[in-house]
């Protein structure tokens, strides 16, 4: 049984989320910080995440999802050369702000992109993959493992789930707390079972792993 939905009617590659880029490019900070308490466990560990892909990734990287530019910084402080993709004009304009002056920001997506100035050897990303339902997920993942060279490597932290048991138990939760917007991106985004992101990354030719960060995020690593 598949937790992902399948869209109709072709791909939007994400971009159906748009809206919602927008409406948090302004309080995303205050969210992965755990300013508001609905998300505060979502986000649990959101720097030292972001640390951790910073720290493993190589020296070429694409980051899809900037986002305000919270990954891409880190992984900046770390030498390395960013290509940074995101779709939502608010969430690079918010980004702009932080990062250092003259810093190229990409209009793109998961999927389509501009052609990269150089040959990544990783591709990262931070809670973006889910945005994606599962043939975009397929197609997403076949797509990177034909653009790294032999060793490179995806590294991305998202909301997944062990089991339907553990998503239908968070659910209970967030709905128990009065927890309505999470309640109502838990159910309307595309959020996998690990089985599901496993074998998707294991049928393109990667080998995979994860890790768990808190009780909605994991880390995941897979290595062509």
């Amino acid at each position: 049984m598949l937790l992902i939905k399948i869209n109709g009617g072709g791909t939007q590659v994400g971009r159906e989320f748009l809206p919602v880029f927008s409406n948090w490019a302004e309080t995303y900070d205050a969210f992965v910080t755990g300013k508001d308490p609905a998300y505060a466990a979502v986000f649990e560990n959101y720097s030292k995440m972001l640390g951790k892909i910073a720290v493993q990734s190589g020296e070429k990287i694409i980051e899809f999802g900037s986002g305000t530019g919270n990954l891409t910084l880190q992984l900046l402080h770390q030498k390395k050369r960013v290509m940074a993709v995101e779709p939502s004009a608010a969430m690079r304009k918010k980004a702009s702000s932080k990062l250092p002056k003259g810093f190229t920001q990409y209009d793109g997506d998961l999927l389509e992109f501009p052609e990269p100035p150089f040959t990544p050897d990783t591709i990262v990303s931070s809670f973006v993959f889910h945005h994606l339902n599962a043939e975009e997920k397929r197609a997403a993942i076949e797509k990177y493992y034909a653009l790294l060279p032999q060793g490179g490597k995806v590294i991305f932290a998202d909301t997944m789930f062990l089991s339907l048991q553990a998503f239908q138990a968070i659910l209970r939760d967030a709905k128990e707390q009065g927890y309505d917007a999470l309640l109502e991106d838990l159910i309307s985004e595309y959020y996998p079972l690990i089985s599901e992101l496993e074998a998707l990354f294991k049928g393109a030719g990667f080998t995979v792993s994860f890790e768990q960060q808190n009780s909605y995020a994991w880390l995941v690593t897979a290595y062509k």
